[in-house]
């Protein structure tokens, strides 16, 4: 893994090009579910922070979808801020001006290494108010999910329960890559929770 990845627009044109690895349509179906489920649970959510946020695809369904919720994306890539207007911001060193209702981490942890993970993982504690939706490909994942044609592998490979040891300081799985932060209660049946 190099030092500093640089997501250029070398970067953006290989995996959101001809075959993206995720697209506007399926975002829209995954917030469509997340929306839904913090319904379900009577989680309110009137604001999301979209970490690593990219061509922002978040940020254009709740627009869409629903308008009144208050969005905010940051992103390491200079890039990305430039082009597709994020706040730009590490992970591991930025301080949250405000906790949200979701916080979405897609596709960010396997790009920091074991020390920046640590740091980052109490910032998305800090800035979640409520739900925190997290996918970060897993040493799991590696030979029976991940698409080798259309994915990144120049990533740090862990083990799930690596990341889930750390998430549970803070948070408690619900699944689905879901977790709520420990300070909120959610009366959450037995089996909505995923231990």
């Amino acid at each position: 893994m190099p030092e500093r990845r640089e997501f250029d627009a070398a970067y953006y044109g290989r995996f959101y090009g001809s075959q993206p690895v995720h697209t506007r349509r399926r975002i829209g179906v995954l917030a469509t579910g997340v929306t839904a489920l913090a319904e379900w649970w009577r989680i309110p959510i009137r604001s999301v922070l979209d970490v690593g946020a990219g061509k922002g695809y978040w940020r254009d369904w709740l627009s869409a979808q629903e308008p009144p919720i208050r969005y905010h994306g940051i992103d390491v890539s200079e890039y990305a801020v430039r082009t597709f207007g994020h706040e730009h911001a590490d992970l591991a060193t930025w301080t949250p001006p405000e906790q949200y209702d979701l916080v979405v981490c897609q596709s960010v942890l396997q790009y920091l290494d074991d020390a920046q993970v640590l740091a980052a993982v109490p910032v998305l504690a800090a800035a979640c108010g409520g739900l925190l939706l997290v996918e970060v490909p897993t040493s799991g994942d590696r030979d029976t999910v991940i698409d080798p044609d259309g994915s990144d592998l120049d990533i740090h490979w862990r083990r799930g329960d690596w990341y889930r040891g750390l998430l549970d300081e803070h948070f408690t799985e619900i699944g689905a890559g879901l977790w709520v932060t420990r300070s909120r209660y959610v009366p959450f049946f037995e089996l909505e929770r995923a231990r």
